[in-house]
């Protein structure tokens, strides 16, 4: 049911569609004044008939798509268009109906708001997802441009490690024999790439670009230690403790920052690569630390949160350090210093993230390890100061509903090519409803520590109850 309809100008049409964030121009057009050729704002995006690029509509993909509908081509597109927007309904397999919202970012989507059971939903439904990615080897299907049912031909072990860490969190949740054998098989393919330099010192190794990355180092210890805590075993402790050596063989001891990328040879390649990897290695060493109780993880990565806080890495508004600080103020308990840079982390980015569009699904993973120091700190009696409390909860509450927008909800996934392949999964709308391991991973990694504290907020007042 149209619900909202204008003319517009061929010319105005193609200013507002360049104007918009790609995938994000929300309206359907009819290119006649009766309707009688007339698409839906997602027919329109899923098959790429928008041109973000130039603006206005792409003619040879209009046709295309009028073609395989069974409706004539247009000959040429029209000099006043008719755009609009729809009240909605989708009817399920099991005949249950959905209103569709008609608000502007979440426009077509079924109206669900996120508790504790729907994160868990959520969890275990893009979980499977993953794993049924997983192939013979133990690696990934990387990613998915799920408009055409293209694959992404690329592969990343950086973000191998840190999927398989978000499916042994999805373990925690609930234990399956057939899931442990998938996680095993995943460890193994990564484990398959992880060399040793004549010091023994271990790292993960990229070998489509003879590269080894710091992250890669930190994010392989994470998922191992989560994997060994999970399954109450040390089996993987000695490969943890020689990737711990090589990333301290890429950190200044003295002002703890750290080296981004060496070549395969260990020689050195690239000081700065992503700020991501610095969280990512501190997180790891901090783990290290809880898995070993040996002081020197601890210690260098203090010398590493020392140099989070002298530069302000606030301004990355990164993920990784707030998992960093989250885990570093479990050991070191007393360093007010600590509390206070943790909070103003997510302080200084609070309303730059309350107010982000797209999904970022790292936003939602910031907020909540951010929240668990926050928890820490009333428990123990430590003050809370020049933090903006209500607006905190507020963006939490704001980012879990906010990142449906980009779950593959059937409403969305009908408009591509192979609907059964994606669906109940996690995409990029802004990049052709992108599909990677990584972009599940985090929405995964959000909402699981969403779930995982959800009680906890509800009890301290700060959510409501759905």
């Amino acid at each position: 049911m149209v619900d909202f309809s204008d003319t517009i100008q061929k010319d105005e049409l193609a200013k507002e569609v360049r104007k918009a964030r790609h995938e994000f121009y929300r309206y359907g057009i009819a290119f006649d004044p009766n309707f009688q050729t007339a698409l839906l704002e997602a027919e329109l995006n899923g098959a790429k008939i928008y041109d973000y690029d130039n603006g206005g509509i792409d003619q040879e993909a209009l046709n295309r798509y009028l073609k395989k509908a069974g409706q004539n081509s247009l000959e040429e597109l029209p000099e006043i268009y008719i755009k609009f927007q729809c009240r909605g309904w989708f009817c399920d397999e099991n005949n249950k109906i959905y209103q569709l919202s008609t608000d502007e970012l979440d426009y077509g989507r079924r109206m669900k708001t996120v508790d504790a059971d729907y994160a868990k939903e959520l969890i275990m439904n893009a979980s499977d997802f993953l794993v049924e990615q997983i192939q013979e080897d133990g690696s990934f299907v990387y990613g998915i441009y799920p408009r055409f049912d293209n694959d992404i031909e690329n592969y990343n072990i950086v973000r191998h490690a840190s999927t398989l860490w978000s499916l042994i969190c999805r373990y925690r949740l609930e234990a399956d024999e057939k899931l442990a054998e998938k996680i095993d098989q995943t460890i193994e393919f990564m484990l398959d790439h992880v060399i040793y330099d004549k010091e023994g010192r271990a790292y993960l190794y990229e070998e489509k670009s003879d590269e080894i990355k710091l992250g890669g180092c930190g994010v392989a210890v994470v998922a191992l230690t989560e994997y060994m805590e999970v399954f109450q075993n040390e089996k993987y402790q000695e490969v943890c403790c020689a990737l711990g050596e090589g990333i301290l063989s890429m950190q200044d001891p003295a002002s703890g920052e750290y080296y981004h990328v060496l070549n395969g040879d260990f020689t050195r390649k690239e000081k700065l690569r992503t700020v991501y990897y610095d969280g990512e290695a501190t997180f790891a060493l901090c783990r290290l630390y809880s898995l070993t109780k040996n002081p020197i993880w601890l210690k260098a990565a203090q010398t590493a949160v020392d140099h989070f806080i002298e530069a302000d890495y606030t301004k990355y508004k990164d993920h990784w350090v707030a998992y960093s600080m989250n885990e570093i103020t479990k050991h070191i308990t007393d360093n007010e210093k600590y509390y206070a840079f943790a909070l103003k982390n997510a302080q200084e980015n609070l309303q730059i993230i309350f107010e982000r569009d797209t999904t970022y699904h790292t936003y939602l993973e910031l907020l909540m390890a951010t929240f668990e120091v926050y928890d820490r700190m009333l428990e123990k009696g430590i003050p809370v100061e020049n933090f903006d409390q209500r607006l905190f909860f507020d963006t939490i509450s704001v980012r879990a509903n906010r990142q449906l927008n980009g779950y593959f909800y059937p409403e969305y996934a009908m408009y591509m090519k192979n609907p059964q392949r994606i669906l109940n999964t996690f995409m990029v709308r802004h990049d052709g409803y992108r599909v990677r391991i990584d972009d599940v991973q985090h929405n995964i990694g959000g909402y699981y520590l969403y779930l995982k504290n959800y009680d906890r907020m509800i009890a301290c007042g700060l959510l409501q109850a759905k």
